[in-house]
């Protein structure tokens, strides 16, 4: 990872198209049971907002290039105004975005104390995307075309990524050479084809393969059981690559040309995971993007999950944090 190649993922031109969410934090300090009932109080210190789910993977490119569009669905609320705000802040054009009458904008939040965290709520309607809004989003998919480089589904499992949408997606970008990746979700089993890559976790491509995990005690590269997962996934997905990723042993590349590749984690602390699909997705993609071998863009994109992983919260890597992973 050089310095040019940060310059070439600044000329990339990327969509992201998913489920958006506002992530909202609050944090504070226990000192106390609550006499109501057996369950601490929080006093609060601090609250944030961030943008999360597809809108975080954008965020995260966002901060790579400056051409970076987001499609996804928001309610008419404070809450996706809010989001459109702190995307337009992060340099994130939300022209594409799909404004439902019907549906809330999702949103999560999390009370963490002690850098624990506390309790989650989920504020959110799960609703597959209609025929009118199918027919948006491939009106404004068709008119951003010629502005793209590649495409990023990033699936939550909360309605927007549905099979006639990825139709529609893969079709616009065979047409227009475009790169398509996918960050998948073990509740919405599509049947992922004519992408390049699939970038499931371990649990996902197990699942997705239909075997049994037994976490063998042995390395990735060595591992039967993960090498037929990568041999399955290839076929039944039809991609030209699927990235699984492992935790605290790294990732695994398989490729239909070449043997599978094993990239080790280069995480030093581990803080808060989560988020860290998300830049992982976002990095390799822009790697993809710019012409990198898939074993270099693996390696960056676990070099990133590495430096992210160690934030607090839903966070993003600097061009200036990745330069530096290279340099230790």
């Amino acid at each position: 990872m050089k310095p040019a190649d940060l310059e070439t993922f600044s000329t990339r031109r990327i969509l992201v198209v998913g489920d958006v969410m506002l992530d909202h934090f609050v944090r504070g300090n226990v000192r106390r049971i609550s006499p109501e009932a057996p369950v601490p109080v929080v006093e609060v210190a601090e609250e944030s907002f961030n943008p999360g789910g597809a809108a975080n993977v954008a965020c995260n490119l966002a901060a790579f290039t400056k051409s970076v569009f987001l499609m996804g669905r928001i309610g008419q609320d404070i809450q996706g105004q809010q989001l459109k705000q702190l995307l337009h802040e992060e340099g994130v054009s939300a022209e594409p975005m799909l404004v439902s009458k019907t549906i809330r904008t999702i949103s999560k939040s999390r009370v963490v104390a002690r850098q624990q965290q506390i309790v989650r709520v989920d504020r959110e309607t799960l609703v597959k995307l209609t025929d009118a809004e199918l027919s948006e989003v491939e009106d404004t998919l068709s008119a951003l075309a010629d502005k793209l480089d590649a495409i990023i589904l990033e699936d939550y499992g909360k309605g927007f990524i549905t099979a006639p949408l990825m139709e529609v997606v893969t079709r616009v970008a065979k047409e227009k050479n475009l790169l398509v990746t996918v960050d998948p979700s073990p509740r919405n089993p599509i049947p992922w084809s004519n992408v390049h890559l699939v970038k499931p976790n371990r649990l996902e491509a197990f699942a997705a393969a239909g075997i049994e995990d037994s976490h063998l005690p042995v390395a990735p590269e060595e591992n039967e059981e993960l090498q037929r997962v990568g041999r399955i996934l290839l076929e039944r997905w039809d991609t030209e690559m699927v990235l699984v990723t492992l935790g605290e042993q790294g990732m695994m590349l398989f490729q239909r040309s070449g043997d599978p590749h094993h990239i080790p984690t280069r995480a030093r602390e581990v803080y808060d995971v989560s988020g860290a699909g998300d830049t992982a997705i976002a990095v390799l993609t822009l790697a993809l993007a710019s012409g990198m071998k898939a074993e270099d863009a693996a390696d960056v994109a676990n070099r990133a999950s590495g430096i992210v992983v160690g934030k607090l919260g839903t966070a993003c890597v600097t061009p200036a944090e990745l330069l530096a992973a290279y340099e230790d």
